[in-house]
Order: structure tokens, then sequence, then C-alpha cells
């Protein structure tokens, strides 16, 4: 089956494509087969006439199974959600919440044309969680990323374990070091990453007072432990000279603009990164604090740095340089490239009319806009709405997780 998007506003981020006012799109066993002005092509006709088509959006860091306590953290400090997070709520989540979280969280990526995620999953205290977590995300479309942060003293057996079940780049590995452990634990770690093949995943940030003072990305580096599959998450207190080890390395740096600033994390590293010779990428972090949409967290991106970096850069960010960083075949839309797009509305009352179509995505875009979602060639979403889903018993079973963890964790939720 070959499917033709027909007559949208191309935008493809690919330089040697461009942008192409009225273009189309052929989609053929889950690829890109061509794209043109016109294309005569006997195939089923998407007509995309109105809408800005553009490559799906990748998410590179997001704790998904927070997702019940939407909106608790807006007004929280980092230590606030550490200490009410992490040491009050996660403690009850029971496997069947882990799955309803990830499963939520990765349909309302999806809805706002999130293609490709990756899952930095914490909560693994049993095993089940982490089954659970899996689960969510395979019964959810899109490409998903099972990054594990697994926890305890020797974690090889569990992640031999889940690494059986999710080959290729399906999963990765969330490091606990180095600055929550020590560096010969982040050491073992990325050996073990490294043995079976996987990207690894590091928070950075706050780095006063950890174990290896302000310098972790140097000792990481000493070590050896530093590669082009290496994202740092956050990096906002790195100095200027580690930034440069990163990009010597060529390591990759997940930014998440709006959780940092209103966490109060130093300002966000996008610029400094990109003066280091590193192109970030983009990431929601958590629903508690922030909005599950990219569409957000590329315009707080573009507002925080005020200077040197432009719409294009941002919305690179969010595609081009979130599906490297992913070693995903996406986040462009070029012959051969996997046919992963969104289709934007571009009459709406909220961006029409549409001058600058990249502009006007990241100054204005917003969920609201996604009319359609193509993952691997399949449609999703069309016409506004997630395909084959049905909602309504999926939010009663949040609720009563939701309900249940809060009781459980003396917890007073007052929504």
């Amino acid at each position: 089956m070959k499917t033709l998007v027909r007559g949208g506003v191309v935008v493809s981020m690919d330089p040697a494509v461009g942008n192409l006012p009225r273009g189309d799109v052929l989609i053929e066993d889950g690829r890109i087969a061509a794209l043109g002005a016109t294309l005569d092509v006997d195939a089923e006709i998407v007509d995309a006439t109105g809408k800005i088509v553009l490559p799906g959006f990748v998410d590179t860091h997001r704790h998904t199974w927070q997702t019940a306590f939407r909106g608790l953290g807006a007004d929280w400090t980092f230590d606030r959600y550490r200490t009410t997070v992490h040491g009050t709520l996660k403690p009850h989540y029971r496997p069947e919440d882990v799955y309803l979280g990830n499963l939520f969280g990765r349909l309302e990526a999806l809805n706002s044309g999130v293609t490709t995620m990756l899952d930095w999953f914490h909560c693994a205290h049993h095993p089940e969680n982490a089954d659970a977590a899996i689960a969510g995300l395979r019964d959810a479309p899109g490409h998903s990323i099972f990054c594990y942060g697994a926890d305890g003293p020797d974690i090889a057996p569990e992640i031999r374990r889940v690494r059986a079940l999710l080959p290729g780049e399906d999963m990765a590995l969330g490091l606990r070091g180095p600055v929550m452990s020590t560096m010969d634990e982040t050491a073992a770690d990325v050996a073990l990453a490294r043995e079976l093949g996987l990207r690894v995943s590091v928070h950075v940030h706050g780095t006063g007072g950890w174990p290896h003072g302000d310098r972790p990305i140097e000792g990481m580096r000493e070590r050896g432990l530093l590669d082009d599959r290496t994202t740092v998450v956050h990096g906002n207190d790195l100095s200027d000279d580690q930034l440069v080890m990163l990009a010597e390395a060529g390591c990759s740096v997940s930014v998440s603009p709006d959780v940092e600033l209103k966490m109060g994390f130093a300002p966000p590293v996008t610029g400094r990164a990109l003066a280091a010779g590193i192109r970030p990428t983009l990431s929601v972090d958590d629903c508690l604090s922030a909005g599950g949409d990219l569409f957000g967290a590329m315009r707080t991106a573009l507002a925080a740095e005020r200077g040197g970096v432009t719409a294009r850069d941002v919305l690179e960010f969010a595609t081009v340089d979130g599906a490297r960083a992913c070693g995903r075949n996406g986040g462009r839309l070029a012959v051969g490239r996997d046919a992963d797009l969104v289709l934007l509305d571009a009459e709406d009352l909220s961006v029409f009319p549409v001058g600058d179509p990249v502009r006007t995505v990241v100054s204005a875009g917003h969920p609201g806009l996604v009319d359609s979602v193509f993952v691997g060639g399949k449609a999703v979403k069309r016409h506004g709405r997630l395909l084959d889903v049905d909602l309504a018993p999926l939010r009663a079973r949040l609720l009563e997780s939701r309900e249940r963890i809060a009781a459980a964790a003396g917890f007073s939720w007052t929504p």
C-alpha cells in the first residue's frame, strides 16, 4: 500500500529538500519514497491542504510513569519533587500503576506529535514494575525506547533479562552515576551497556556536593566512559570545558527547559552546548511540572536563550537532533527515512495566516494543531483523534490508580 500526503506546506528539515510551499510526500513500506511539488502516483490520498507537514517530534527524556500526578509539581523546586515523588509516592507504585502511567503518558505524547520517545524509567524497585512499564509502552503506537534506570547493588542480571526482551534500539541504560554513585559503579554500568549494545543516558545537574564534586564529566572522560552513544540529561551546571569534552566524545545533551527553569536549576545549557559543538535535543522530563508536548519545550528553549539560537535550530533539536541521539532513522522528511510525520492545522486561528512555517510552529504551535500523526507510515491519529484507542476506561483506571497511591502514601491530593 502506498500513501500520498498531498498538497501540504512541507517542512522537511532536510537541507537537500528544504521547505515546499505546496508539496507531496509519498509513503511506501513504512519509509518515505519520494517528495516533490506534484507527484503523480497511484496511492491512497491524504489531503494535506491547509496543513503543515513536518517530521514527528522526538522526546529524548521523559519519566512517563508519573503521568497520574500531572500538574502536581508546577510550583515545586527540585528538592520538593525528589522528596515527594521518589520518597513519598514512588514506594507505593504497583505494576498496574506503572502500566497505566506509561500507557496514558505515551498516548499523550503521541497525540501531540511525539513519534519517538525515550522513557527514562526509575520506578524500578520491583522487576515487575519494569515489565509493566514496557507493556504500557508497547500498548501505545509509536517508537518507544525503554531507558532502564535500574537500582540496587547488582543491576546486571536484571538488565540482561530485559535486554533479551528489547532488541535493537528499543532499550537504553539509565546510569546511576556519576553523581549518584561511585565512578567504579559508573564504569561497570557503562561496560555492561557496551557489552549489550545499549545507549546510555545520565542525569547531571547540581553537581556541587555530589561525590565527584563539580567535575563528573572529566572523571568519566578519564575512565573512557564517554562516546557517541552517551546522552547527558540537563547538564546545567557543567563548566564550558566539560561541555567541550562531551562534544569531543560525540555525546548528546537532552535539555528540559520548562522543568529546569521551574525547579530552579541553572539556566538551560542550550547556547553553551552549541558553542561547545553539541547539537542539543529536547525533552519534557516530567508532566508533574510541565506540559507533555514538545511545542512548549521548543518555545521555552527559544525564549530562555534570547539570542544565538534560531527557531530552525530549536525545531531541529526536536526532530533531527533528537532522532540522531536515539539512533533512529526519522527526524527529517527525505527519501529512505522512516515515515514518521505530523500534519498541523495551518488554518487554525492561533497560527493563521502562516508566513514562515518553521517560526510559526516554534513560536505559536500547540497540541491542538495536531490533525494527523503517522508512525512508520501508519496513521495513528487522523482528523484530531487517536485511532483505535478507547480513552474512557483508561481515564477511569488512571484516576483510581492515582487515588490509591495517594491514600497508601498518606498524601493529601486536592485536584
